[in-house]
């Protein structure tokens, strides 16, 4: 059978793109159709002006500690009207680039819905049937907002780049990164900020010691986080959007921001109608090679609820096409991934949780706990509270450094370095010969002698 393509993406996210252009350098004629704009969720709507907004939000401090130093220094309010420009400025820049890449390989790009037909075709929301012998998903995630009376007055992480003018107070609902990072952006950034969230801590399925720290660090700062909460119901009125909580209690916010996580974007294309299996959630469910349970149609990226992150996204393109493309068979290495949580402070994390290591103990015997927590040389010189914490999980009969987890400025550098030895196997060992480099926060990582306390022991 002859086709249009050999391979069609839908997607024009870091991992469509990165598949796209690496199949079409093996040889392949591909396309690819994006309905909203090149970069995808990471570029466009997330990762990058999210740390942008980082960024932004934390010069605040930052001209506090140059007055403590000694520095004539002064910080009016913030300009929301002289950032948004840049910033969305610089999102055009990288649209250009990822469009440019795929110009550039010869990557036929199509600004369009596209939608499933059967095991070999697609339609475009142009009308347009194509053809490919391969098809890839990569359509990403969306936000997802309960059922709430109201709430098609609020807001998600889609919008917030968007708004006109930055509102005074907001609340935000939800206890996940999402919505914890901008309690902290927003916070720093001179807005009234309240989150809610209905579990009893926030970042869950993060290590909890790790997360109790990044709450009692916000709470300090000023942020109002209100733990066993939840939105009953919001009603816009003249003065804002008043905001009933379950308990009965009302508030009136300029803006109400529901981050209460994301779901993957697979309603209506046409994926069940043909034969692929999806998950509760929506979820395109896969194998080790990406491929769904129609052969020729593969999924890659937050769209398969794996793990979703972008570089992860970017391996599973990768492999998809070291797998199809270039007949070697590539599964994608889900195991120990480093990742980073842009909540002030910061919070680096890889391998295994605390909570995670009672069932390890169970299994394969006792795990230690190493600990610290102390004050930053350069905030705590300026008087601000700013905790250190750290955590290191180890085997206790093979040594084995099984997680590490870091809350302080940088740690998103600093977990990055860290992830390579934990992700090679390094022994406590190991860690304890490097030398330590003094004076550094991160010498506490090889400077812990002492567990706090052994699980499963």
């Amino acid at each position: 059978m002859s086709f249009d393509y050999d391979l069609f993406v839908i997607g024009g996210g870091s991992g469509g793109v990165r598949a796209a252009r690496v199949a079409s350098a093996e040889g392949a004629k591909v396309a690819l159709a994006e309905e909203y704009r090149m970069g995808g969720t990471c570029v466009i709507r997330g990762c990058v002006p999210k740390k942008l907004m980082v960024f932004a939000s934390g010069y605040k401090d930052l001209v506090h500690d140059a007055q403590a130093y000694g520095w004539e220094a002064s910080v009016g309010d913030f300009d929301w009207d002289v950032f948004r420009p840049k910033m969305h400025a610089e999102l055009d820049r990288l649209e250009g680039i990822y469009r440019n890449i795929l110009k550039s390989n010869n990557v036929e790009a199509f600004d369009a819905r596209a939608e499933i037909k059967d095991a070999h075709t697609v339609t475009l929301s142009t009308g347009q049937d194509i053809t490919a012998k391969h098809i890839l998903v990569a359509t990403g995630g969306t936000p997802f907002t309960p059922d709430v009376e109201g709430a098609e007055h609020t807001i998600t992480s889609n919008e917030i780049f968007l708004q006109e003018k930055l509102p005074g107070s907001i609340l935000i609902v939800g206890g996940g990164f999402i919505a914890s990072e901008f309690a902290c952006i927003m916070h720093g950034l001179g807005v009234k900020v309240t989150q809610f969230y209905r579990g009893e801590m926030i970042l869950r399925g993060f290590d909890k010691g790790s997360a109790t720290h990044i709450a009692d660090a916000m709470k300090s700062r000023g942020i109002d986080l209100q733990l066993g909460a939840d939105v009953a119901k919001i009603v816009k009125t003249d003065a804002g959007l008043e905001v009933t909580a379950k308990d009965g209690s009302t508030q009136v916010f300029d803006a109400v921001m529901y981050g209460t996580g994301r779901v993957p974007a697979t309603k209506g294309m046409g994926l069940a109608e043909v034969g692929v299996n999806l998950g509760r959630k929506g979820e395109v469910l896969v194998d080790a090679y990406s491929q769904t349970s129609v052969p020729s149609i593969y999924a890659v990226g937050d769209v398969t609820d794996r793990i979703n992150l972008t570089p992860v996204a970017i391996r599973e393109g990768m492999a998809f096409v070291e797998t199809v493309f270039k007949a070697n068979p590539t599964p994608v290495d889900h195991e120990l991934v480093p990742s980073a949580v842009f909540t002030q402070p910061e919070f680096g994390t890889t391998g295994l949780t605390e909570e995670e290591a009672v069932d390890y103990a169970a299994t394969h015997g006792p795990v230690e706990v190493y600990t610290t927590a102390f004050k930053a040389m350069q905030s705590g010189f300026a008087g601000r509270e700013n905790k250190v914490f750290m955590k290191l999980l180890v085997d206790q009969h093979k040594r084995t450094v099984l997680g590490c987890h870091l809350v302080m400025d940088g740690a998103g550098e600093l977990i990055q370095l860290a992830g390579i030895p934990v992700k090679m196997g390094a022994t406590k060992e190991d860690f304890d010969r490097t030398c330590a480099v003094h004076p550094t926060m991160a010498e506490e990582l090889v400077t812990m002698k002492t567990p706090s306390h052994v699980i499963g022991g």
